[in-house]
């Protein structure tokens, strides 16, 4: 119930901003369609398109996978590379990116009922590997739009000490938890720490 009420007073109150952004996406590098979305992993191993603002070109995964190079660099490095290196993102995602407000969208899947508000980050296929035994567990929840590892540094936290941080949100979630990470979420959005 928190999750849907949640979810619509953050759309209603995001309303302009929605309507901003898209209008941004009729120009530049950015001029394309304004949602992305990709398969991720939810509860109890369910497949979902999570959704976000483009940050990046279209055909963006394709030009990523042509250098092979740079996409093994982007495996060990927790799937993830350094915003200067990264040729597929735009200067509008850039931007959306380190203000966080590339996640708005994700409120959708919170109203879907796909994700909560607050639970372990979604992760795409490949990454499920990096939970091991535990993969169970971690899938035993909700994913969630912001989570103890968002709050714990988010991008600065890679994996294997991750797979630490998400489960320990699964062993002591409670109602108290999530609201202090709500909390912290909003104060590291308006630092924007560890996001890129």
């Amino acid at each position: 119930m928190i999750d849907i009420f949640g979810a619509i007073i953050g759309l209603i109150v995001s309303s302009p901003l929605f309507l901003f952004i898209s209008i941004l996406y009729m120009f530049g590098d950015s001029k394309g369609p304004i949602f992305f979305k990709q398969i991720r992993i939810g509860k109890h191993g369910e497949r979902f398109y999570i959704y976000k603002f483009r940050s990046m070109i279209v055909n963006a995964e394709e030009k990523l996978k042509a250098d092979k190079e740079l996409y093994q660099k982007y495996l060990r490095n927790n799937y993830k590379l350094e915003p200067h290196e990264d040729p597929r993102i735009t200067n509008l995602g850039r931007f959306l990116r380190k203000t966080s407000l590339d996640e708005i969208p994700q409120l959708i899947n919170v109203l879907k009922g796909e994700m909560s508000l607050v639970g372990p980050r979604p992760v795409v296929e490949e990454e499920l590997k990096e939970y091991g035994r535990e993969v169970s567990k971690f899938l035993s929840v909700k994913p969630g739009m912001t989570g103890y590892w968002q709050v714990s540094g988010r991008s600065e936290v890679g994996y294997p000490e991750r797979v630490d941080v998400e489960l320990f949100y699964v062993d002591h979630q409670s109602l108290v938890l999530d609201i202090v990470i709500l909390m912290k979420t909003m104060f590291m959005v308006v630092l924007r720490r560890g996001a890129y």
